[in-house]
């Protein structure tokens, strides 16, 4: 069986998201959200019929959204996936929403980003899908950045892959937003929803989030400034913390300390590196040593500096003591009192293990202050 193209980033034990892209777009819609997700989540982004290396022959004139979500259904049975927390923009919320309504026991939460429950009735698809047929594409490329994002933004490759879409399957795409209509149905939707919105989307304006928002029990809606349609590659910072917030994980938010006390030069360093052989192991960090270790109330972070700095100079780990000695400015402690830190160190884990230590907390002090005073006046 043909399988809809798709990419999978995270650890396979973790848990399962899927990510859908809007009409014209490719899974590279997520370029700036994905690997930041895959840090707790299995990721799996996928491509509509005939858009990035999905092949046209998967859908045909007079497609349904059903068709698209039996399309991720099986791509999901293939990965051995049974239950799974879905994000779609545009067309890959509508699928989304489908699966919520239709499989609902597949679905464990839902996102829906500049998405809507339908799309303004049948005949500005149906007008469109007619002329795509009969004139293909370039006509609909030219006008892609103002119909996707807000003021002179764009992303070429988002653009790019809008001109490569195979006419015939992106008409059929067409087809299925025309017949799309889950209005009545939207109370059956049982999963957590989040819904996102860009405040200058035109497509699928805020108040087409805020129709589904009403009608599903207990769902929540995000408003995005300065997004449009594409808020994915517009405002990823933003979309991806509304989903964190919405998947709810100590990972989700052991990553958010985790780059409040490293800094994100740091983190976005191991983010580069991460493989599938090291993902499962950056998961476990993120979710229990910064998600619930370093987010328990009962000490400070200026306290949990001075306990990590002690257990690495204990080990002799001073390449993390150096890394931490930096996380200790930022969590608020002076030169003075990292000294002192150290200082006792020498008493309980020997002379010489302060001795390294001493030596590479002054490496990392240098060069703060020498940064600092390198820093234009402003």
């Amino acid at each position: 069986m043909t399988l809809l193209n798709h990419r999978t980033e995270g650890s396979a034990s973790a848990p399962p998201l899927l990510l859908g892209p809007s009409l014209g777009t490719s899974y590279a819609l997520w370029d700036r959200v994905a690997p930041e997700l895959s840090v707790t989540h299995r990721v799996v982004r996928w491509d509509l019929p005939g858009h990035g290396g999905s092949a046209p022959e998967l859908i045909s004139a007079g497609a349904t959204v059903g068709d698209l979500a039996a399309l991720v259904l099986a791509l999901a049975d293939t990965l051995g996936i049974d239950r799974f927390a879905y994000a779609g923009v545009s067309l890959g919320g509508a699928v989304g929403l489908y699966l919520a309504v239709h499989h609902p026991e597949r679905i464990t939460s839902l996102a829906g980003i500049c998405t809507s429950a339908h799309f303004n009735g049948e005949r500005p698809f149906r007008e469109r899908a007619a002329r795509v047929r009969a004139e293909g594409l370039d006509w609909l490329v030219e006008s892609a950045d103002a119909r996707w994002f807000a003021g002179d933004f764009t992303v070429p490759r988002l653009v790019r892959d809008h001109r490569d879409a195979d006419p015939e399957a992106y008409a059929a795409c067409c087809d299925a937003l025309a017949a799309f209509d889950l209005r009545d149905r939207l109370g059956a939707v049982t999963a957590p929803a989040l819904l996102v919105a860009g405040r200058e989307d035109r497509a699928t304006p805020p108040a087409h989030l805020r129709e589904i928002a009403d009608a599903v029990p207990g769902a929540a809606l995000v408003e995005l400034p300065g997004a449009a349609h594409l808020a994915p590659a517009q405002r990823p910072e933003a979309v991806l913390a509304a989903l964190r917030t919405h998947l709810d994980g100590p990972a989700a938010r052991g990553m958010e300390v985790r780059r409040e006390v490293l800094g994100d030069a740091h983190v976005d360093r191991a983010q580069a590196r991460q493989t599938p052989f090291t993902a499962r192991f950056q998961d476990f960090i993120s979710r229990y040593a910064w998600g619930e270790i370093w987010t328990d109330p009962t000490l400070s972070r200026r306290e949990r500096s001075m306990i990590t700095l002690t257990a690495l100079v204990a080990h002799g780990h001073y390449d993390e003591l150096a890394m931490h000695v930096r996380a200790a400015r930022r969590n608020g402690l002076t030169p003075e009192e990292i000294g002192a830190v150290l200082l006792q160190t020498a008493v309980y884990c020997g002379v010489p293990a302060a001795n390294s230590a001493f030596a590479a907390a002054q490496r990392v002090l240098a060069e703060e202050e020498g940064a600092g005073a390198a820093a234009p006046a402003g």
